[in-house]
């Protein structure tokens, strides 16, 4: 077993790999850009190593400054998080050479299903459904249009090294193509220096659903059930669930078996969800793999009473899995509280909190890094908490999610704790009828109004 993980990474989730690994008895490293000197992961951390400026290409993404502080502690494993660096292969590979174990999947494996275009060629091969679409990257314009004619309009437009709806343009008719192809291309060469793109059928009246799975080193993988992902906003998720309201029991046998598959060929180590996009019909095709921990794994945790970070660490030390998949006793809803102004297009509210209080109360878990005299940096993502509720049923999650909401008191900057009480009133998200598409029509109601 290790005996020193470096978390490279900053706000909750360094706190939540932190508190795991005090409980299996591991000493922690933190590292801080400037910005987070104050950060409660900096001071809950056995040592703490500053890294560098607040920009993140300064600091947090940063591989020689990063290997530099595993070094100089001792540390002999990397624990990624989610974003910054978890699914960047070259780092992964960086860890390998420096005989540091990087907690997650090797770069070969990011490098197999980070790039959308050969993980979907991957999963075809495993047999696993995928959305109709393009063989790999489109190598013209021309291409694109013989592509969309074949598979029928709607189509999607996807850039390839895409995330966060970076380079993705729907398209309904042929006349729409090639405006949509050139403005998607600029933005993803913008975004990721890559401009290559891909063609999807547009599955309409989506539903985002994903299947968290668990692989070990001796090429078994356990499925955990699955989360919906679909109350999204810019394609960037707002509260997750799960059991799915959507989900039968047929179907969760059949996504499971699917996910557990596609793990499998790929001989996939570590914590991993497989995303899909499942129609009005309850099709579902494979969507992308994401080959870390993700933001909404409380969700999960909570209904299967499993800690994800401990078997993340467990199976990258060699133990192997158990085997069994696992399935929801309970039912556990997250929200992601931003600091943003929900009345403002969501725009972001950096600053000073003056006032914080906290739910509790039995079945709420509150997942922060922030506290009453901590300041909000602005170079960051504006997460500051998640808020979970579990409960017997769907609708005592979402009671206790308003009771705990109306108790959760953040004051000197705007956060998004007035969107989620609107939400859990809505009358579509209380019959579980929603798809991708929601956010489109849901207005904020003004309370001065």
């Amino acid at each position: 077993m290790f005996k020193k993980i470096l978390i490279a990474n900053r706000g909750e989730i360094a706190l939540r790999v932190i508190r795991t690994c005090r409980e299996m008895g591991i000493k922690t490293v933190a590292v801080y850009s400037t910005a987070d000197a104050d950060s409660l992961h900096v001071r809950f951390a056995d040592e703490a190593v500053c890294i560098g400026p607040p920009p993140s290409n300064l600091s947090y993404l940063k591989m020689s400054n990063i290997i530099a502080a595993a070094e100089i502690t001792n540390a002999d494993a990397i624990h990624p998080g989610y974003g910054f660096l978890s699914e960047n292969a070259k780092f992964s590979k960086i860890c390998e050479e420096h005989g540091i174990k990087f907690i997650g999947a090797s770069a070969e494996m990011i490098e197999k299903m980070g790039d959308k275009a050969t993980a979907k060629a991957t999963m075809k091969a495993a047999g696993v459904p995928c959305v109709p679409g393009s063989d790999g990257i489109l190598e013209s314009f021309e291409q694109a249009k013989k592509v969309a004619k074949e598979i029928g309009y709607p189509v999607m437009m996807k850039a390839t090294a895409g995330g966060g709806g970076k380079g993705m343009r729907a398209v309904w008719k042929e006349d729409d193509l090639q405006k949509a192809w050139e403005s998607a291309r600029q933005e993803a060469a913008a975004a990721f220096g890559n401009d290559g793109m891909y063609m999807e059928k547009l599955i309409e009246e989506p539903r985002h659903i994903e299947i968290q799975v668990v692989g070990d080193q001796y090429g078994k993988a356990c499925h955990l059930s699955e989360r919906d992902c679909s109350i999204q906003r810019r394609h960037q998720k707002l509260t997750e669930e799960t059991p799915s309201p959507f989900m039968t029991q047929e179907l969760r046998d059949k996504m499971g078996e699917a996910a557990v598959k596609a793990a499998e060929y790929i001989s996939y180590e570590g914590a991993g969800t497989i995303e899909f996009l499942v129609d009005k019909h309850r099709n579902f095709y494979f969507m992308e793999m994401n080959t870390r921990i993700q933001v909404e794994h409380p969700i999960t945790e909570q209904v299967v009473d499993y800690d994800l970070i401990r078997e993340q660490i467990l199976v990258a030390s060699g133990v192997p899995i158990s085997g069994k998949n696992y399935y929801p006793q309970l039912h556990s809803i997250e929200c992601r509280i931003n600091a943003e102004d929900p009345y403002n297009d969501f725009r972001p509210s950096p600053g000073k909190i003056t006032v914080l209080h906290a739910p509790g109360g039995h079945g709420v878990r509150l997942d922060t890094h922030v506290y009453a005299g901590y300041t909000i940096p602005p170079n960051y993502d504006s997460m500051i908490a998640k808020l979970i509720t579990t409960a017997q049923t769907r609708e005592e999650a979402i009671n206790k999610m308003k009771r705990a909401l109306d108790e959760f008191v953040i004051e000197g900057i705007k956060t998004t704790i007035p969107f989620h009480r609107q939400l859990m009133e809505n009358p579509d998200y209380v019959a579980g009828n929603y798809t991708t598409k929601f956010m489109e029509d849901f207005k904020m109601e003004d309370p001065k109004e």
